[in-house]
């Protein structure tokens, strides 16, 4: 579904209970939508933004099974057609409170809307994390951006910095190098932390620099971003590197905020769940990126979605 399409499809009707309200379109709330349809259930996905969430910041996916390369873009496009082929229903708007006292459940949307369910799910995912340092509110649309995918064709021919060297770092970064002069890479770590694969391939690009054990202190610009100033951490030693845009990769924060005090949350955020993804609320579960775990991928994120359909269906739905 395009942006264009989206309008109308909020305005849709929705009724008003299902059996199960899923929070969010990404890889784990389509895959358990399409679950929960295989076991005679009626679902809903609520999603605030475009299918696939984050999925379609990345530019290629090596990861998923059948696939050797496809685009994030495109596999989010694939799984909720896949969705919409069992009439799994899509709203377009957010969740802005949840009841979930008693045997049903029920969520509120920001149009005011009370949509009732045997059984919430929630996979709404995290957001990029900000750096939080001077100049960063100031120029976030004017040089500093959070998704490549979305902003890199702003800086083609340009020199950037990256924030970041996990993959999430390294593989934005790969997909920049297409069109970006050069990349100053900046790690606060001795070394980085994406795989080996993807280091490979960034070097082999011939446009990446690196400064690591290093922090960005504060951001400089006037219309827009001109230079970083940097601190290494082992010396204490600052420099300014002069940019012509900034790209942020240094992890995510979980989509959790309205769900504080209702759901147990660990120091970060993360939902925290048992093995068949349920919360501490009986018909409340978790998947994806927004619950607690050590890997998040959009194959574990999927695996989520159908380890929790599978055990609501047998615990609320049988008989």
């Amino acid at each position: 579904m395009s942006f264009f399409e989206l309008g109308s499809a909020k305005k849709a009707e929705i009724e008003d209970r299902y059996d199960i309200v899923i929070i969010g379109g990404g890889p784990g709330g389509i895959t358990a939508s399409i679950y929960a349809v295989q076991a005679g259930l009626k679902p809903l996905i609520i999603e605030k933004a475009i299918d696939g969430g984050q999925m379609n910041n990345t530019q290629a996916v090596e990861n998923w099974t059948g696939f050797t390369s496809v685009g994030g873009m495109e596999l989010s496009e694939k799984m909720a057609e896949h969705a919409r082929a069992f009439d799994v229903p899509f709203f377009y708007g957010e969740v802005v409170d949840v009841e979930l006292e008693g045997p049903e459940k029920a969520v509120i949307l920001d149009n005011g809307r009370r949509v009732a369910s045997r059984v919430i799910i929630v996979a709404t995912g995290s957001n990029p994390r900000s750096l939080g340092v001077e100049g960063e509110e100031a120029f976030k649309g004017r040089g500093i951006s959070y998704c490549a995918t979305c902003d890199g064709h702003f800086f083609t021919d340009k020199h950037i910095a990256v924030i970041g060297g996990g993959n999430s770092a390294l593989d934005e970064s790969i997909y920049l190098s297409k069109m970006i002069r050069k990349i100053t890479i900046v790690q606060n770590l001795p070394k980085l932390t994406a795989d080996k694969l993807l280091q490979d391939k960034l070097n082999a690009t011939g446009k990446v620099e690196y400064i690591f054990s290093s922090v960005v202190e504060s951001i400089e610009g006037d219309t827009q971003v001109r230079a970083i100033k940097i601190r290494n951490q082992e010396t204490g030693e600052t420099t300014k590197l002069p940019i012509e845009g900034m790209f942020v990769f240094i992890g995510l924060l979980p989509n959790s905020g309205f769900l504080k005090g209702k759901l147990p949350l660990n120091r970060f955020g993360y939902i925290q769940t048992d093995g068949n993804m349920e919360t501490e609320v009986k018909g409340v579960y978790a998947i994806g990126d927004v619950r607690e775990k050590e890997v998040r991928q959009i194959v574990t994120a999927a695996a989520d979605g159908a380890i929790a359909v599978y055990h609501a269906a047998r615990t609320y739905f049988d008989g």
